[in-house]
């Protein structure tokens, strides 16, 4: 019985994409008093090509680390996933959203045109769907926010995620309050504090204590909120188990965290109910496939950050 030919990557190139422009200007929830662009499509992506014509595609990576990347992987096996990533997280340690994620998953797209599959069916999933959600980018007030659940009601969205860090407890659960009165129980409601970056001493807008975590939780949690995101600094382990485990509502976070260990202490620590790893930050989908493995083992459900 004949084996199909190995395939050889041939070359790693960052492309322009020929649509990028930016089309306003926005503040953000997570940055409160500054303005950033507001940009319709993206600067780059990156390409794997393979001696067999076939392509891997995966988001951008720092021009700077191209050169290194092709180097090394010219001549590879795009299937020998495990040592490649174990290389290219050398090349970008530390680097968040602008390592080397975009390689690992172009080297899985590969992987998975070459077997003519998805990859949630060869990684053994038994689901073709995801419920969507709407994410709110701006902390608007209650009234606005109302009406704009109202109208994603009205075109056929079945949840919501909303941002509160007002300068008040009583403007946070006014908002939520509005949204639930407005759509009842059509739609699932989420919450992000925006809390994980915080250093603990000072970020953008209003910071919250453990206080403040602790009573927008419970008031959250009677409004039968779904889960409440990244409500203290993401590297304060102790105080969100603490929070997590005087309440019933799930706890969300983990997109800051950059490695398996970090995850790992996260459940062993009872931190989140819900396990959101950002794959950009963890340097790509191989190691996103490890904490799914870790979801399961203790018991965390994962919905994967943007």
């Amino acid at each position: 019985m004949s084996q199909k030919p190995r395939l050889k990557i041939t070359d790693v190139r960052r492309v322009p994409f020929k649509k990028y422009q930016t089309i306003g200007e926005m503040e953000p929830a997570w940055d409160p008093g500054r303005s950033r662009p507001h940009d319709f499509g993206a600067e780059s992506f990156v390409e794997v090509h393979t001696d067999q014509g076939l392509t891997g595609i995966g988001p951008s990576v720092d021009a700077k680390l191209i050169p290194d990347v092709k180097e090394y992987l010219l001549g590879e096996d795009p299937f020998d996933i495990e040592r490649h990533a174990h290389v290219l997280r050398y090349y970008a340690w530390g680097a968040a959203y602008h390592g080397t994620a975009g390689v690992d998953i172009a080297l899985w797209d590969l992987i998975g045109k070459a077997t003519e599959q998805p990859l949630y069916k060869l990684w053994g999933g038994n689901k073709d769907r995801v419920i969507p959600y709407a994410s709110m980018i701006l902390l608007s007030s209650p009234e606005e926010r109302a009406e704009m659940a109202i109208r994603l009601m009205e075109e056929g969205w079945k949840a919501i995620k909303i941002r509160i860090h007002h300068g008040t407890l009583t403007e946070d659960i006014r908002t939520v309050e509005m949204v639930r009165d407005a759509v009842g129980h059509n739609m699932t409601v989420m919450v992000d504090a925006n809390q994980a970056e915080s250093n603990g001493t000072w970020q953008p807008g209003v910071q919250w204590d453990y206080r403040r975590a602790v009573a927008t939780s419970l008031a959250l949690q009677d409004l039968g909120v779904y889960w409440l995101e990244e409500p203290l600094p993401g590297f304060e382990f102790d105080k969100l188990a603490q929070l997590n485990s005087s309440v019933h509502m799930p706890i969300a976070g983990g997109e800051g965290l950059p490695g398996l260990h970090d995850f790992l202490r996260a459940c062993k620590q009872d931190v989140y109910d819900i396990l959101q790893p950002e794959i950009l930050v963890l340097h790509g989908a191989t190691a996103m496939r490890k904490i799914g493995t870790l979801a399961e083992f203790y018991g965390k459900q994962i919905v994967p950050h943007n």
